[in-house]
């Protein structure tokens, strides 16, 4: 099961490893850090299932046409240059032995010194009855491009049908779940919505519909309720329909059933509602019952030798508040940079520090350059919020190159209109082939 190397030199059997299990913003920020941190003679290795990272605060502009898909992703080597990547399934951990074993596309083993979880969490597509079968979920940029596709060939097909019910069915979009994912989707649609159904013959603007449906008293439950008020009465005036206290029921062919028994008929259903921990993270024998890995406030598993955890697949305990850490990237990256220099301490037998933070605040775009923030506790709204928003994920995009190129398209949309092609990925095939 030999494999190459990055560097071509054969592969590397020794023991002396750093193998980071997880690409997203907890395993790739430990991985920059540890490139500076490290001695000499260890290797980092990155196991994941995709090459580059994603930044998933941007998901719902992708959806909305704001952003091209190409714009919220980063090459893993563009930005780790010492760091092994190694684009796989992770299958089995031998403790005992040290090892890693992963597939796809070959199967092959990686010894460690060191062991760190940073996996991440799942969409959960048991959240609410009938959402796997007729939800769509917004974790992945797969499931922000098919979302988009989705909006706009709902379009087409409006545009063919001469049944009014029809179309309006085919242009009603229902998001199940108020919080920051929920908000920034259901404004991105609706803009795309607004700014596209006029292109659209026979299809009438006023009957295109987005509806948010939310369990809780207001929207933005991270945010102040001032600020969740404030969202609502912005995205209603926009012609949003927001569902304050509304438990879904079920999810079917039809659109989303309430517990009171109310009806909201939609062609498309959007889930952002509910995260679960990877089958794999979960079947760990240290994983807790929600299956997230406990850790000491150092990010080492209590009872586990060289063995570490942090981002959203561990519990991290913050010293600054007392409670378990939330699962932000906002969290992550600190936790990433204390777990290098813990990692960097244990090898010279120092001690390590324990994880203690203090978030800097919230943002979230509500649609058409409006947003709401809360940073160092001042709360604002509106354009000031939108564009302490931008400034603010602009500055997180890893890359100087990157950030240049989403802010040419971020000008290039508030300047020009969006792109409403239906981009779909048929490939060509001789007469008589199967379809792949």
């Amino acid at each position: 099961m030999a494999s190459a190397t990055d560097t071509g030199v054969g592969r590397s059997d020794q023991q002396r490893n750093v193998v980071i299990i997880g690409g997203g913003f907890a395993g790739v920020t430990l991985a920059r850090a540890l490139e500076r941190r490290l001695p000499a003679g260890y290797d980092i290795f990155l196991l994941s299932r995709t090459d580059y990272i994603t930044f998933n605060p941007l998901l719902p502009e992708v959806v909305g046409a704001s952003v091209l898909p190409s714009h919220v992703v980063v090459p893993l080597r563009r930005l780790l240059s010492r760091t092994r990547i190694r684009m796989v399934e992770v299958t089995g951990i031998d403790f005992e032995a040290r090892r890693v074993t992963y597939s796809q596309p070959i199967e092959d083993s990686i010894p460690f010194e060191h062991l760190v979880f940073a996996a991440g969490l799942d969409a959960n597509l048991h959240a609410v009855p009938g959402i796997e079968e007729h939800g769509l979920p917004l974790k992945t940029l797969g499931d922000a491009m098919h979302l988009r596709n989705r909006v706009i060939g709902c379009l087409e097909e409006a545009t063919l049908t001469y049944d009014a019910e029809r179309s309006r069915y085919l242009t009603s979009f229902a998001v199940v779940g108020g919080g920051f994912s929920g908000v920034e989707v259901a404004g991105e649609i609706h803009d795309l919505l607004r700014e596209a159904a006029p292109l659209f013959k026979r299809v009438r603007p006023e009957d295109c519909q987005v509806h948010i449906l939310h369990a809780m008293p207001h929207l933005l439950p991270e945010v102040s309720e001032s600020l969740g008020r404030y969202t609502e009465r912005t995205m209603s005036a926009r012609g949003v329909k927001v569902y304050l206290d509304a438990q879904v029921q079920t999810v079917d062919e039809a659109g989303v059933v309430l517990k009171d028994g109310s009806r909201i008929e939609a062609a498309t259903v959007v889930s952002t509602v509910g995260t679960q921990a990877h089958a794999f993270i979960a079947s760990l024998p240290f994983a807790d019952v929600r299956g997230r890995i406990p850790v000491d406030g150092t990010l080492a598993v209590p009872g586990w030798d060289r063995v570490w955890a942090l981002g959203d697949c561990a519990s991290v305990p913050n010293a600054r508040t007392g409670k378990l850490s939330p699962t932000t990237a906002q969290f992550a990256v600190p936790q990433a940079q204390l777990l290098a220099a813990n990692l960097v301490a244990s090898l010279n037998s120092k001690p390590l520090r324990t994880f203690s933070f203090v978030s800097r605040g919230q943002l979230a775009a509500v649609g058409h350059r409006k947003a709401v923030a809360e940073v160092f506790g001042l709360r604002l709204g509106g354009l000031p919020a939108w564009l302490l928003w931008r400034a603010f994920y602009l500055a997180r995009i890893p890359t100087f190159a990157w950030k240049v190129r989403l802010f040419l398209e971020w000008s290039w949309t508030t300047l020009f209109k969006k792109d409403i092609s239906l981009v779909d990925f048929e490939r060509s095939r001789t007469h008589g082939a199967p379809p792949v």
